[in-house]
């Protein structure tokens, strides 16, 4: 089925989700906004930003920066959107032409004739 370091991969991926959905948890229940309409990229690209900042700093500043990681993400909920339902359709609009059903140079001697 999957080998070893493929399962792996599945794991970080998972780890990494996981990470993220408890920061966006963690930043609605603080500062009361609906974790749900939060956006997953967007905690995704403020935790990238404020990794260099939390890494440099001391366990005090640290927790400020934390803290401001939170209104950060918090403060970007995605809209409400209750009618949001795209429809099934193929986008592949039918050609004018025929299918090639033989070989270029037998089409091509049909066309000269």
């Amino acid at each position: 089925m999957y080998r070893c370091s493929e399962r792996k991969e599945i794991y970080v991926y998972l780890l990494a989700y996981n990470l993220l959905r408890s920061l966006m948890w963690s930043a609605g229940t603080t500062y009361c906004t609906p974790p749900l309409r939060l956006s997953l990229q967007g905690t995704r690209h403020h935790l990238n930003n404020f990794i260099p900042e939390l890494l440099a700093a001391y366990s005090k500043k640290r927790q400020r920066i934390y803290r401001t990681l939170l209104k950060v993400i918090a403060h970007k909920a995605v809209p409400d959107r209750p009618a949001r339902n795209e429809p099934r359709v193929c986008k592949r609009r039918p050609k004018a032409y025929p299918l090639m059903t033989k070989p270029r140079h037998e089409l091509r001697k049909l066309q000269t004739a």
